[in-house]
């Protein structure tokens, strides 16, 4: 132990465990205080969160309404706000206006996963945040891209780390948000930080767009551009049409609104997703291994859009070695491979693994391996990915408190057939959507390591 306990006066917890006390946090902070600093509650006008647990009560997620922010939905300088629960715009305003998020606000998250900080940047009018994520407005003299990028940094994460209080969820109070030191650099130099994360998102924003425009494409050309499913919740099957025909006596199954796509499917050139493909199975769990070199990939990086590649850079995810790998290769992803959501919450969300390097799925991903002979492997990601596979997902997903789909029953989906020539047009936007969407990310990690360097440099 480098210090004593006399030598941290923001101890007010008293805390004597080891974690506080790690070298690497030391060191760090020493570096740190050889900077012009403040600490952040003085370079703030106000760090404040949603407030009492009793507003709990009031809230209430409906299908159209602003987006209520969790810690899942705020990564590193990005929020997922596409994917956020929704609650009542009034309500947001109104009974929780404490923790609405506020353009350039940064948001920080103090509960569960600690440390992931985004400024709040062109979200939708009314955003909020629930009381895992600590708003944050700066003074002047605070950049919020560049204190969001500093937090996100090894710097920062070394002190949130070490102020987090360890019980059974870890919770990092607003009262240490205010104690974390920040290093005051130059205000162009801040500036460059804005501009830089700024471009990451410009090209993320690209990236988006690129993608919407393959599933417009695709779903012009098979004549559901516009098509709403139908709400009518139930339909009249006999005994041999149903059970006989399917396994399944539950309604669920039957709504109208799975026969509707699936007979527009049906009207065209078609195959079942068995035929145009040379493996479907569920991931094949691997041992962890300590030293191991292949990465185990987990359902969790699989969004609504795409993978979330930064989990190249996570230190905390698992790896299995090189010799179970090569034992399993089928099991292994390669490139162009769809990697399918098949176990949870989100049973339907699927893309195509797009990197050389080698990845172990887990046993909640069903991996998709297209027949390139037969069908463009990112048309076929797509598919599965829209309206038309999704729908086949909830059709055939078992309904339990552990939602599942089975690859054989991933196999019976109805993939409609188009042109070669559209397919390749469909999948180069994919494709061009993913490049964007890497240099958005590599944008954001140079703001990063461009930060850690000049602090590094003194």
């Amino acid at each position: 132990m480098l210090g004593e306990l006399s030598d941290y006066e923001e101890n007010e917890n008293f805390r004597i465990d080891s974690d506080f006390y790690k070298k690497q946090f030391i060191l760090d902070e020493i570096m740190i205080k050889n900077l012009e600093w403040d600490c952040l509650g003085n370079l703030s006008k106000s760090i404040i969160n949603f407030g009492a647990y009793s507003l709990c009560n009031f809230i209430e997620f409906v299908d159209n309404g602003v987006p209520y922010l969790n810690v899942v939905d705020i990564k590193d300088n990005i929020i997922n706000w596409e994917n956020a629960k929704r609650i009542n715009a009034e309500l947001s305003h109104r009974t929780l206006y404490k923790s609405l998020a506020i353009e350039n606000q940064v948001l920080l998250t103090i509960a569960g996963t600690i440390g992931n900080a985004s400024v709040a940047y062109k979200l939708p009018e009314g955003t909020n945040s629930n009381q895992a994520i600590a708003n944050i407005t700066t003074k002047e003299i605070l950049n919020p891209f560049y204190l969001s990028t500093y937090l996100n940094s090894r710097f920062g994460r070394s002190q949130t780390q070490k102020l987090t209080i360890s019980s059974v969820q870890p919770n990092l109070l607003l009262t240490q948000v205010k104690r974390i030191k920040v290093p005051i650099p130059s205000i162009p130099f801040q500036n460059h930080i804005e501009a830089t994360i700024k471009k990451g998102h410009n090209k993320r924003e690209q990236s988006q767009a690129l993608y919407r425009q393959a599933e417009d494409l695709l779903l012009e050309t098979i004549g559901l551009k516009g098509f709403k499913p139908s709400r009518e919740n139930k339909s009249v099957k006999s005994f041999k049409e149903s059970f006989l025909t399917t396994g399944r006596l539950d309604a669920e199954y039957y709504q109208p609104k799975y026969e509707e796509i699936e007979n527009k499917i049906k009207n065209m050139s078609h195959a079942c997703l068995s035929e145009l493909t040379i493996f479907i199975n569920h991931g094949k769990q691997p041992p962890y291994i300590e030293n191991g070199t292949v990465r185990v990939f987990s359902q969790k990086w699989i969004g609504d859009k795409s993978i979330d590649y930064s989990f190249l850079e996570a230190t905390d995810d698992p790896f299995t070695s090189a010799e179970f790998a090569a034992q399993n290769s089928k099991y292994v992803a390669r490139k162009n491979d769809i990697l399918y959501y098949s176990v949870g919450a989100n049973i339907g969300y699927c893309h195509n693994y797009l990197l050389d390097e080698p990845i172990m799925p887990g046993s909640f991903i069903t991996l998709i391996r297209a027949n390139s002979k037969k069908i463009d492997p990112v048309y076929l990601g797509i598919v599965l990915n829209s309206l038309v596979g999704r729908l086949q997902a909830e059709k055939h997903k078992s309904a339990t408190a552990q939602p599942y789909i089975y690859p054989k029953d991933i196999s019976k989906f109805v993939i409609p057939l188009i042109a070669p020539k559209i397919q390749r047009r469909i999948a180069a936007l994919i494709t061009k959507s993913f490049t964007l969407r890497s240099e958005s990310e590599r944008l954001l990690d140079e703001a990063k390591e461009t930060v850690e360097r000049e602090i590094e440099k003194g």
